[in-house]
């Protein structure tokens, strides 16, 4: 999360808004935001999410992601706040079901990451049984990927990225030697896995339609966001190359451990209970990428000063029509 995406969302929507920056595990701030300002929903974005690192430290994750989930229940319900919306992640969908994914599988997870999703979505459940005055949206993401067409917003991740299309974009480039595509050999079309990429903007669309139904709503509704198609890594790949205008290095390699063929979502709850469909393809994913990293990043050889400017958060609205949308980032918790 980078404070200069703030005033990049200034200039992208010509609006200003609260922010405050608190950690989720810090009740007394929460409840500080909440005291300040009558909220009449959340988002829930912030966690820790990488799946390799939650293998390697799973009470971090575990503390982090679903104490800091109990937190802000915690303050919502003594503030009266009682509608959610809940990242959550195809993950849950665990390694047994078969794609299409539907939201009335069972879930489960392989690694402690997808577990504190699996969790949270229990809890809330829990906490609607408790309280039919509760409205809560799990929102299950598939794969999001892309950036704002205005090139000011998009995905900048700390280190080597742990995802397909932030590292495609490393080596475009130079600052990544080449790709490493792991196994050829999966029973797909062309032998790599095939993941169901979503638009970030579609995806932040859903949100909206999400808090709209929560406003309107209650009880629990778990929604696929997905373009209900898939597309191998090749695919990902070739679509990338068109967009910078030449041929990327790339390796197979090894399976990875838990990895699976095929993942895409069944799209149809979303268009029935929301009234939201995907609206981007591919090519126009990768184009956006690039349009972003070709505009705030150097190549190898370029001194173009890189301002990076992706940020997560989560949001509050609030009643008050003359305030905007209240934003806070939870510190340490990165979605």
């Amino acid at each position: 999360s980078k404070p200069e995406a703030l005033n990049r969302i200034k200039k992208i929507t010509g609006k200003d808004f609260a922010f405050y920056e608190a950690d989720l595990l810090d009740l007394a701030a929460l409840e500080k935001i909440f005291e300040e300002n009558k909220i009449d929903a959340v988002i829930h974005f912030a966690g820790l999410k990488a799946v390799g690192e939650s293998v390697q430290k799973p009470v971090e994750y575990y503390h982090n992601n679903i104490t800091g989930t109990l937190m802000l229940i915690k303050a919502m319900r003594k503030y009266g706040c009682k509608k959610i919306v809940f990242s959550s992640s195809a993950t849950v969908y665990g390694p047994v079901n078969k794609a299409p994914y539907t939201e009335d599988m069972p879930t489960s997870a392989t690694n402690p990451y997808g577990y504190t999703k699996v969790m949270i979505e229990q809890i809330l459940r829990d906490v609607y049984v408790s309280d039919n005055d509760w409205s809560v949206s799990l929102l299950r993401y598939f794969n999001p990927i892309g950036a704002h067409k205005s090139g000011l917003i998009g995905e900048d991740p700390n280190g080597i990225p742990n995802n397909l299309l932030p590292y495609i974009c490393q080596v475009a480039v130079g600052k990544l030697e080449k790709l490493g595509v792991f196994g050829d050999d999966y029973d797909t079309p062309d032998g790599t896995g095939v993941r169901d990429y979503i638009h970030v903007v579609d995806l932040a669309k859903g949100h909206l339609c999400a808090v709209k139904y929560v406003m309107e709503n209650k009880g629990v509704e778990a929604v696929n966001l997905g373009t209900g198609k898939g597309s191998s890594v090749y695919d990902v790949l070739h679509s990338f190359e068109k967009a910078c205008g030449k041929k990327l290095p790339y390796v197979v390699k090894p399976r990875r451990a838990g990895d699976i063929a095929t993942c895409y979502a069944d799209t149809a709850k979303a268009k029935k209970v929301f009234g939201w469909e995907a609206q981007y393809g591919l090519d126009e994913m990768t184009a956006d990428s690039w349009n972003f990293i070709k505009n705030n990043f150097p190549r190898q050889g370029h001194t173009k000063k890189c301002v990076p400017a992706f940020f997560t958060h989560t949001i509050m609205r609030q009643k008050n029509p003359t305030v905007s949308d209240n934003i806070f980032s939870a510190d340490k918790t990165k979605r």
